[in-house]
């Protein structure tokens, strides 16, 4: 048998009918029929979330460090500084789609061990240099763009990885985990590296960071479940095999709704947030603390969303939950440009509004993201996640351009409220398509049937 889809009426049209492609066999796919192994005792999983936690947590240290380095050591320019910041992005967009073919062709693990060692010889040439008295600001270009770099093989190997070390059925949970890791790491690590640029210096707090890598290193190395052997490519064609992660979402109506939708959430929310702390400062008249305290309440959002996303998704099933979220991410999102209407309330509602929309968007990540991982298949993985990646991520310097644009045309309040509608409609791509009765992904239960392609099950 064929996986299925269960629809209202009773009818079960065949999974390429709705999901909108037809899975192939996938010989590096893993069973998921067997018998569960919960995720806290699972030492596969233990190990990869502990690397990924001490990873994150580093990684916002020197998220911190190097800006302060340009600013308080090397008195840069707002040019430079701005520069510094962009070349940690560009790599995404440049070397995106070339990662997710490499890392397709590669077991995943050795991948993310390899990018967490030269991560943390990047960063050390930070501290070296500042050691010989040779730190300049190309220095910190350098360390930007190549742990960028690294980040984009990371990130893809991670993402295609964790199907492979849990059983899909866990998907929720693991990635649930994982976000909250995080999100704890948001609200942690700034605060960690402030302390720490204080006491020990911008280029020795970066070091703490190269530190982290090593240990994240380490902890990949100790996981002992094998990987499956990605399926040989006998010819390797660089731009057929790009080419073929970006036919599946033009296959996928589901892959395309998820593409779609977070394509306009990063063009509208980069937008609104090109003006958001200008908003805050010059209409809403709040201080540098009060803006703190707006941007830390993100992070505990966050966190409430990591531990809610999967008991949404257990009460209303996937599908709703991916969809509701999304909906509400938005309407919560329109307390901040309404503030400026009740000034003795600004704070309160715009700590409600970034609470709310960090926990929305959170939840809706999670299960997105787990319903892609579980619907593709094992060999195409990178590649569908770096086709979705650089449809969403292009969208946010053209966002930022457009949200100056308007903030000196329309005003920062009127700014917002055009990327808060835009955020909002994001939901409309997941509305129109088949995800909105998506109940549950299920793993097959037919073993002659691709392992890689799970039953949709919808809302009865």
């Amino acid at each position: 048998m064929g996986a299925t889809i269960h629809d209202e009426a009773g009818v079960t049209p065949s999974l390429p009918d709705v999901v909108g492609f037809a899975p192939t066999p996938d010989p590096g796919a893993i069973d998921d029929g067997g018998p569960l192994v919960a995720l806290g005792r699972h030492p596969g999983f233990l190990l990869f979330w502990g690397a990924d936690a001490i990873s994150q947590i580093g990684s916002q240290i020197s998220a911190l460090a190097l800006p302060l380095i340009a600013v308080t050591m090397l008195q840069s320019s707002p040019f430079e500084v701005g520069l510094l910041a962009a070349l940690g992005w560009t790599p995404f967009v440049v070397v995106g789609l070339f990662a997710g073919v490499w890392v397709d062709r590669l077991r995943r693990r050795p991948v993310m061990i390899a990018a967490d060692l030269c991560r943390s010889v990047a960063l050390a040439i930070v501290p070296v240099a500042a050691l010989l008295g040779a730190l300049r600001i190309e220095t910190l270009y350098v360390a930007a763009l190549i742990t960028g770099t690294l980040t984009v093989f990371f990130d893809v190997a991670y993402v295609s990885y964790l199907p492979t070390l849990i059983d899909r059925r866990q998907l929720v949970e693991g990635n649930s985990r994982i976000e909250a890791t995080a999100s704890a790491a948001q609200i942690i690590g700034p605060g960690l590296g402030g302390v720490l640029v204080r006491l020990i210096g911008g280029p020795l707090a970066t070091l703490v960071d190269a530190v982290s890598f090593l240990a994240s290193a380490a902890l990949l190395w100790s996981i002992e479940k094998p990987e499956p052997v990605p399926s040989a490519v006998a010819r390797p064609d660089l731009r057929r095999e790009i080419g073929e992660g970006f036919a599946m979402l033009r296959a996928s109506r589901v892959l395309q709704a998820l593409a779609l939708s977070a394509a306009t959430v990063s063009f509208a929310g980069f937008l609104f947030l090109s003006v958001y702390i200008l908003f805050m400062s010059r209409d809403l008249g709040l201080d540098a603390g009060a803006i703190g305290l707006v941007l830390a309440t993100g992070g505990l959002g966050a966190l409430a969303g990591t531990l809610a996303a999967a008991p949404a998704r257990a009460r209303f099933g996937i599908g709703p939950t991916i969809v509701g979220a999304l909906c509400l991410f938005g309407l919560t999102g329109l307390l901040a440009p309404l503030a400026v209407f009740f000034p003795r309330h600004a704070l309160p509602m715009v700590v409600a509004a970034e609470f709310l929309q960090w926990m929305m968007i959170v939840i809706h990540d999670i299960n997105a993201v787990s319903l892609r991982q579980a619907i593709v298949p094992d060999r195409l993985a990178g590649r569908v996640t770096v086709s979705v990646r650089l449809l969403s991520w292009g969208m946010r310097p053209l966002g930022s351009f457009l949200g100056g644009v308007l903030g000196g045309t329309i005003g920062l309040a009127g700014t917002l409220v055009v990327g808060e509608f835009g955020m909002l409609l994001a939901f409309v791509w997941l509305l129109f398509s088949p995800i909105r009765s998506l109940r549950s992904p299920e793993p097959l239960s037919d073993p002659a049937a691709p392992e890689s392609a799970p039953t949709l099950t919808h809302v009865r």
